[in-house]
């Protein structure tokens, strides 16, 4: 199963792609997608959403999985990045693919397996799953990593409980 995980953003959109097989994880490919400050919003979403469509239609996965938003005290950062959140499942819905979300909190739970862990244990843990060699940069891509690794734990433990409800 490949799954894209995805760390939404106006100016920098987190993104990475793994395989799972069985219980091997393997890193395809990540990255992010970069707007540029100063230019109109409604030019940055629309480069976020072509961008995300180029990049599910290379990669083709098979599920995508998000980071719900975490609301600060800055209400247009945060409109700006639900705007680009809206695009991103898009993009996905458009190519037929279900969406998951998950907290900050779930993500560090699968993780690190402390729902209120530090970024760079979560970055660490990345690194050692994936068998990377170093710690994704910038943040937004190790976090999308992370949202992926989360989704594919997520799934198989989801697998296991419908197939025994089924029963």
């Amino acid at each position: 199963m490949r799954i894209l995980g995805i760390d939404p953003g106006i100016a920098i959109v987190g993104f990475g792609f793994i395989d799972k097989n069985g219980s091997k994880l393997t890193p395809v490919q990540y990255g992010c997608i970069q707007t540029e400050a100063h230019t109109p919003e409604e030019e940055r979403l629309l480069h976020v959403y072509e961008g995300m469509l180029q990049l599910i239609d290379r990669y083709k996965p098979e599920a995508v999985a998000l980071e719900k938003l975490f609301f600060n005290r800055n209400v247009t950062t945060a409109m700006s990045v639900g705007q680009a959140r809206g695009v991103l499942v898009l993009a996905a819905v458009q190519r037929g693919l279900p969406v998951a979300e998950y907290t900050p909190m779930q993500v560090k739970q699968a993780i690190v397996g402390y729902g209120k862990a530090e970024k760079k244990q979560v970055q660490e843990m990345v690194r050692m799953y994936l068998k990377l060699s170093a710690v994704p940069k910038p943040d937004d891509v190790a976090d999308a990593l992370a949202v992926a690794v989360c989704h594919a734990h997520s799934y198989t433990l989801n697998s296991k409980i419908n197939e025994v409800l089924r029963k």
